[in-house]
């Protein structure tokens, strides 16, 4: 931003004298736009690297770094056995649920004398039939076995009674079968109890009679409850058998034969696919490669006959199979079975073993390749999915460690993505962060969010979650965690490192912005956590981000209460730090030893704190406001001092650079202007480094001190100004921009004036003019101004510009053709925005200084004016 005080162009000739440009001065109120746009390499946003997180040597369901006490959090190291499933919660979820019978049930006596007028039952004709009722009195006999269909209290004989329904001819017919062949089957594959199958019999039924009625009808009995077949009632054949008012609940024949279908499939299936192979896995002096065969074969066979789940008949019998394998401990195998035994729906202690076993074969990363051929993750996250958060928090607990534990592997976390993970793992966090901190299971939940974050993390890192993260309003969720797990350190730095990597790219760096309550939390965690360099250190960088490119991130974190405080207080306890640690340094000898080239702990913070009020001070009112705050200076100017750019380069700009953008700002009571000597006497030390970086830092806080005199006279005493013109010569825009701006303000002085002559310092401008002016008229503007402010007091052009007078002219003249300067190749764009700036910065200017030097030169040469 150079701008003209009053200058009147000499080829008007008027009496007013002209005056010279003067760098930084503001003349008039202008617009924060306008300052921005018009303050360049004056005021400048740090970039910076984000925190640097070393990966954990070992995978624990809590790292190194947690304050969590080992006696309050779940274990990462168990052991687990056969033993430690529960065969009870393994039995299948009943099909059908009978009401309580309300009346008593009565059954006919089988009288002799009635034999005449009873339809006898006929052994069936067809073979097939006779598999079939015998299938059906063995399913009859193993559920009373496993006492989920019939009770011992629901059949004892005791309890009341009630009126059968008579079985039809036909149905009874179908009982009438070879019950020692039935018997002998079933006994081989399921076990049998007598007392599970009594059936409630009127007593005037005789000991004999009610066995034989026990071997020929019981499973069709059973089946009657039930419901009755629609051939049945279409046939319409009288009974003689009374029927029952009180049995309401009736399912229609059609139902009914193919539900004794499906079963006999199952059944089928069974004997013929799943039993052999469980007798493979009983083999347990068999090898692992053949257990682990057998248990993928076993899955496929399970899903092929829609067994997975909890419907499954024969579920209890495959679990204990499964559970005794466990005791091989062997990952592979044991991979196999967690497979099986969650799609198989375990729930309560089996879940929660299960949930155990995938974490411990997660735990051991060598198992990483077995795991991303076999398909656990589905799994896990279907556990996920559909487990209750509170009846099922610790087997959720060790599910989601394992899947943190995979989010480790890059095929897996690309994997999780595909798979729907993030969005998963987004609607469990809502549903902890709804759990209130007076709830019960409020610090339990807080370990499983620990995983979660931590997957989060990891995920952090793939574009495809990053969007799905941004659509799926994670920002919000993560700020509400945050604020409700303020007293968690581990959590917090989780959510912080997920911020510190989203906050990077600008998408989702806006998304925060917009969100207002981060800026409170973060300073309430800086505020709880402030010796906490991990978690502090990334909230620094967070904020960094905020406010690299946002106006309104930087007014809106200036004014929550206490935020600059915050700063000063953070700045103040990692200097004494890094002071502390120099020192150390320095006793043990350490002058002659390389340093490393890492900064150290505290003095990253450092940096990433100063790079935070570089970024505020690019706002108008908060630059102000800062530049008049003495302990803000105060401490950017200790850096300076006690820290030498060869050792903390990084750390030494960053603080120049803040100097530099608070001494922009000409406000009264500024504590940059009060200690603006001591400022440009530490500065030169930088000056003459080796550090091109620091030398460029340490040139435009000049350029900006180099409007008050007592600097003027600094640099001239000091010979500065010899090595601004030597910067001349760099070739690189920027520094030539910088130093013309220092060498514009001594140019105002006409004392100094004539400094210019001295090491050649026309010919470098001119030189710089002919490089750089085409494509950067800002820079070119730059350098007119400073050629006006030289030659005000002009009598011959030759005197002021020597030799380089006519090369001068020539360039004035090109530059000034619109045609000749202007690039048209440039899209439409990139030209109107070049043809501002050379309307604006460079041709008001370079049009008088023509005029002045044509008027003050005799002879005009013939030149060729090429394009460029």
């Amino acid at each position: 931003a150079l701008l003209c005080r009053g200058m009147q162009a000499s080829k008007n000739k008027n009496t007013d004298k002209a005056e010279p440009f003067y760098r930084l001065s503001v003349p008039k109120q202008k617009t924060s736009s306008e300052i921005i746009n018009e303050a360049r390499n004056v005021l400048r946003t740090l970039r910076t690297l984000r925190p640097f997180t070393p990966t954990e040597d070992q995978r624990k369901l809590f790292g190194s770094g947690s304050t969590r006490a080992p006696q309050n959090r779940p274990p990462s190291v168990f052991s687990l056995h056969a033993s430690s499933f529960d065969l009870a919660e393994s039995r299948p979820v009943s099909g059908v649920r009978l009401s309580p019978l309300d009346h008593k049930p009565v059954l006919v006596t089988f009288a002799k004398d009635e034999d005449s007028s009873i339809s006898l039952p006929k052994p069936p004709a067809d073979a097939a039939e006779v598999r079939k009722v015998s299938s059906a009195r063995a399913r009859l006999f193993r559920r009373n076995s496993q006492g989920n269909f019939l009770s011992a209290k629901m059949v004892s004989s005791d309890q009341n009674e009630e009126k059968l329904d008579s079985e039809e001819p036909a149905m009874m017919s179908n009982l009438c079968r070879s019950n020692d062949n039935c018997l002998a089957e079933q006994r081989s594959y399921t076990p049998f109890n007598d007392e599970n199958r009594q059936i409630i019999c009127n007593e005037r039924i005789s000991r004999s009679e009610r066995e034989d009625f026990l071997k020929g009808t019981a499973g069709k009995f059973l089946f009657q409850l039930r419901g009755e077949s629609d051939q049945i009632k279409k046939a319409g054949r009288s009974s003689s058998w009374p029927r029952s008012t009180g049995w309401k609940r009736r399912v229609t024949g059609l139902e009914h034969e193919t539900r004794m279908n499906e079963s006999e499939e199952e059944e089928i299936f069974w004997h013929i696919k799943i039993l052999p192979i469980l007798h493979e896995l009983e083999k347990v002096e068999d090898n692992i490669e053949n257990l682990c065969l057998a248990c993928t074969k076993l899955y496929q066979a399970l899903n092929e006959g829609n067994m997975l789940g909890k419907r499954f008949k024969r579920r209890s019998v495959l679990l204990k199979t499964l559970y005794k394998l466990v005791d091989i401990d062997s990952d592979p195998l044991c991979l196999k079975l967690a497979k099986i035994i969650l799609a198989m729906k375990v729930d309560g202690k089996n879940l929660l073993s299960v949930c155990k076993l995938a974490f411990k074969i997660c735990r051991n990363e060598k198992n990483d390749y077995i795991i991303q051929n076999d398909r656990l993750l589905d799994c896990l996250l279907e556990v996920l999915r559909a487990e209750d958060l509170q009846k099922s928090n610790e087997a959720l607990l060790y599910c989601m460690g394992a899947i943190k534990f995979m989010s480790g592997n890059a095929v897996l976390l690309n994997e999780m993505v595909n798979k729907g993970a993030v969005e998963m793992l987004l609607q469990l966090m809502k549903q902890i962060n709804n759990i209130k901190e007076n709830d019960t299971y409020f610090s339990n939940l807080g370990h499983l969010l620990v995983q979660l974050t931590a997957t989060l993390r990891n995920l952090a890192d793939l574009p495809p979650a990053r969007r799905q993260l941004l659509c799926n309003g994670a920002v919000s969720e993560l700020c509400v965690a945050l604020e409700q797990r303020m007293n968690a350190k581990d959590v917090c730095t989780y959510i912080v490192r997920i911020f510190s990597k989203l906050s990077s790219y600008n998408d989702f760096c806006a998304a925060l912005a917009d969100c207002s309550r981060c800026y409170i939390l973060f300073l309430a965690l800086l505020n709880k956590h402030q010796k906490q360099q991990d978690l502090v250190i990334r909230i620094i960088f967070i904020l960094g981000n905020l406010t690299a490119k946002n106006n309104q991130a930087r007014e809106q974190f200036f004014k929550e209460k206490g935020s600059v405080n915050t700063l000063i207080s953070l700045f103040q306890t990692y200097r004494e730090l890094d002071l502390n640690a120099q020192k150390w340094y320095h006793e043990r000898g350490g002058e002659g030893k390389k340093r490393p080239k890492h900064p150290s702990e505290a003095e990253d913070v450092l940096i990433k704190l100063i790079r935070v009020l570089a970024n505020l001070s690019i706002h108008p009112s908060v630059g102000a406001a800062l530049a008049a705050a003495h302990r803000v200076v105060e401490l950017l100017v200790t850096v300076l001092e006690y820290k030498s750019v060869d050792d903390s380069e990084e750390l030494v700009i960053s603080a120049a650079t803040a100097i530099n953008n608070l001494s922009y700002y000409k406000v009264k009571s500024s504590a940059v202007q009060d200690k603006k000597l001591h400022i440009a006497e530490i500065l030169l030390k930088l000056l003459m480094s080796n550090n091109m970086d620091g030398v460029v830092e340490a040139v435009r806080v000049f350029g900006n001190l180099s409007q008050y005199h007592e600097i003027c006279d600094f640099i001239i005493q000091k010979k500065i100004y010899k090595f601004m013109i030597a910067l001349l010569d760099a070739k690189n825009q920027d520094v030539c921009f910088s130093a013309c701006g220092v060498l514009l303000n001594l140019t105002v002085d006409k004392n100094k004036r004539a400094l210019l002559m001295e090491e050649g310092g026309i010919g470098k401008l001119v030189d710089c003019l002919r490089d750089f002016g085409p494509a950067d008229w800002q820079l070119a503007g730059l350098i007119c101004k400073t050629l006006w402010n030289y030659s005000e007091n002009i009598t011959s052009a030759a005197s002021y510009f020597g030799e380089d007078t006519d090369t001068l002219l020539v360039l004035l003249t090109s530059l000034l053709d619109e045609e000749l300067a202007l690039d048209y190749s440039l899209d439409r764009d990139l030209r109107d925005n070049n043809k501002l700036y050379w309307e604006r910065e460079f041709k008001p200017v370079a049009e008088k200084l023509l005029d002045r030097i044509q008027s003050h030169h005799s002879l005009l040469p013939t030149v060729t004016i090429t394009p460029f």
